[in-house]
């Protein structure tokens, strides 16, 4: 399964070189000299992106100094970056890679500042230090639910102060040695800045919301500054899926959520990323209804959400396409990733089963043409601590 549009190649031969695909075709021999690897009857897709999570921020969520993801003091909103406290050591990385998730958004969640959280980033999961795939990916915002109270009180006041910090950045001119940022500006020099960089660089605008109203004033203030849109969430997003697909906005949203857990949420429905998708509106996954599927499980619940929404009318092909070659675009990096192309980076993953089956495992996982360890610190507590050694001598660390 390529990811893009060719879709499904039966008996395909998959040729990796110098870290990126080198040739997709049916019923070839391999080259000369070249190492193989026989995944005769399995499928092969492209390694899987989850487009909202916390990874490289969090290490355990219910301890405050594990978690990097909000800036809850300071004059920090728009500027927030999440890429500067990303840790490639991350033990919860080596468990999504296993899980064959090679790509992951990752977001900024809260700031002191009632309009902006912050910009996020795009990791490329993979041992090593160099993890960041691209910096700035998106300025996040968050409206209405329950987050209104911290917010400016009503998702009015929200609205007011996001197009007000636009307006102060359109007319943003670098201070001069000695000067600072006019007295009646809301938004302090720091914010200002960060959000005339991306109005100049067309930053994607990613705007957490799930009500219906606020999807479409979301939709009028990305079309006023002529930037990329996405929703995050969405719950009703499928109410205006064709006013979203007229726009090219894009939609990340979560196939488990079919209940409201707030008011916002009333229009939720099982299907909705069928409807989007039916519209023409470009989506991907995360599972956001419990932050440990956002660090912890964000390989395995996006393969399971996927599957969901599958089973409620989503074609197979374009489910895939949204947790591979779909959110590569929505994030600016489809250039280098998401699809079994010649000459993208050679992230690949060959499954025991059906991947979108939470039951199916990877076998094989590439991340740029390398193999990388299936090893995680559970497989290693798993295999110290297995029943075989119950009636051992010695413990653990004195075993031959």
């Amino acid at each position: 399964m390529t990811g893009a549009d060719g879709g499904r190649i039966d008996d395909a031969t998959i040729v990796i070189r110098d870290g990126v695909y080198d040739s997709v075709v049916a019923k070839a021999p391999p080259p000369a000299g070249a190492r193989v690897i026989d995944a005769a009857g399995r499928t092969v897709t492209p390694g899987l992106m989850n487009a909202d999570t916390h990874l490289g921020l969090v290490e355990v969520a219910s301890l405050e100094e594990t978690r990097d993801y909000a800036a809850s003091g300071g004059p920090l909103g728009a500027a927030f970056d999440v890429e500067y406290a990303l840790n490639p050591n991350s033990l919860l990385l080596p468990v999504a890679l296993a899980d064959g998730l090679t790509r992951a958004a990752t977001s900024p969640t809260a700031s002191s500042d009632p309009a902006f959280l912050g910009m996020g980033a795009v990791l490329r999961i993979q041992p090593g230090a160099e993890t960041l795939d691209r910096a700035k990916a998106a300025m996040y915002a968050s409206v209405g639910g329950l987050e209104i109270k911290q917010n400016g009180g009503s998702r009015s006041a929200q609205w007011q102060l996001m197009r007000n910090a636009f307006a102060e950045a359109k007319t943003y001119a670098p201070p001069k040695s000695g000067a600072g940022a006019p007295r009646d500006q809301v938004q302090n020099v720091l914010n200002i800045a960060a959000l005339h960089a991306m109005l100049e660089a067309r930053m994607p605008l990613a705007v957490r919301a799930a009500r219906e109203s606020d999807i479409r004033q979301a939709v009028a203030l990305a079309d006023d500054y002529r930037l990329p849109l996405i929703v995050l969430g969405g719950a009703e997003a499928w109410r205006c899926a064709d006013l979203l697909a007229a726009h090219k906005a894009a939609v990340v949203l979560d196939p488990e959520a079919n209940l409201p857990w707030t008011f916002d949420e009333l229009g939720a429905r099982s299907d909705s990323a069928a409807l989007l998708a039916r519209a023409g509106v470009t989506i991907a996954f995360s599972v956001s209804g419990n932050t440990i599927y956002l660090s912890h499980n964000a390989g395995v619940a996006a393969r399971e959400g996927a599957g969901l929404a599958v089973a409620d009318g989503l074609p197979y092909a374009q489910a895939l396409q949204a947790l591979t070659v779909n959110p590569a675009r929505i994030f600016g990096i489809a250039d280098h990733y998401g699809s079994m192309a010649r000459g993208l980076d050679a992230d690949l993953v060959v499954w025991n089963g059906d991947p979108l089956e939470p039951a199916s495992a990877p076998d094989v996982v590439f991340v740029r043409g390398v193999q990388a360890s299936r090893i995680t610190r559970q497989t290693l507590l798993r295999d110290r601590y297995a029943p075989q050694h119950a009636q051992d001598r010695w413990p653990p660390a004195y075993r031959p």
